[in-house]
């Protein structure tokens, strides 16, 4: 089965080698490898071109943001799994495309594959200082706010083809939108497998703070609305207290 990787980059030199190293880790036979890259002015480009082998497609050009730079990847993708994997996230161990590719062939139905997301810092990227995780999610847990770890989840490319691709009129929650048009409008299937795939650090453009909550919020309810599914703004606004219980206390 062959999958699709998307690294999405804009001078992002000071840690897409660990996004490379941990892709070429995976040692999977039928894996298609794309860096889009926004016309980085650093060194991004030269660490890319260090793995001729491993990169399948690389293109640098401006573009019109993170989502814009998805769609140029997913668009590219040859192969029948996609997933996401942006510049400063790794993969955790060397069998997560195997394990998605296992669980994929087991159910040919199967549309969207979710998987765990560890939060480490610069200082440390083997301990995790928080965990996103997909279990116990819920297609109806949109309306209050929360998702799945985009990071960690594998598509089918017949499920963009068929729903559409990520939004440019959204800064932060084109993800968001995207997962409930696929798992909410849509009802694609979707299995959660409670494992560890993905380490991200923290700092984010969707993890840095109050500022980036509201504009979260907002786009939230937004896409929401454009898409028919009853929400509010506290609605919305309930899910905060409940993320910082988990982060602190769980």
């Amino acid at each position: 089965m062959r999958i699709s990787i998307v690294t999405v980059a804009y001078n992002s030199s000071a840690t897409i080698k660990t996004t490379l190293d941990s892709v070429a880790a995976q040692c999977y036979p039928a894996l298609d490898y794309i860096v889009i890259d926004g016309g980085s002015t650093d060194t991004t480009l030269d660490i890319v071109r260090e793995h001729p082998e491993l990169v399948s497609q690389l293109v640098s050009e401006p573009d019109r943001g993170i989502y814009d730079a998805m769609n140029k990847g997913v668009q590219r993708a040859t192969g029948e799994i996609v997933g996401i994997l942006n510049s400063d996230d790794f993969y955790r161990h060397a069998r997560v495309l195997q394990e998605v590719a296992d669980a994929f062939a087991a159910d040919p139905a199967l549309e969207v594959l979710m998987g765990d997301v560890d939060f480490v810092s610069d200082e440390d990227l083997n301990e995790p200082v928080r965990t996103y995780r997909a279990t116990g999610f819920r297609p109806w847990m949109f309306r209050l706010g929360f998702m799945p770890p985009h990071p960690a989840i594998f598509i089918r490319k017949t499920a963009y083809q068929r729903v559409g691709l990520y939004k440019l009129g959204y800064k932060i929650a084109a993800d968001f939108d995207f997962l409930v048009r696929l798992l909410l409008i849509d009802r694609a299937k979707y299995r959660i497998v409670g494992t560890q795939w993905v380490r991200m650090r923290t700092g984010g453009a969707s993890t840095a703070g109050w500022k980036s909550n509201l504009i979260s919020t907002r786009e939230m309810l937004r896409s929401l609305r454009e898409n028919g599914v009853f929400s509010s703004m506290p609605m919305l606004l309930l899910r905060l207290p409940v993320k910082y219980i988990r982060q602190v206390f769980l």
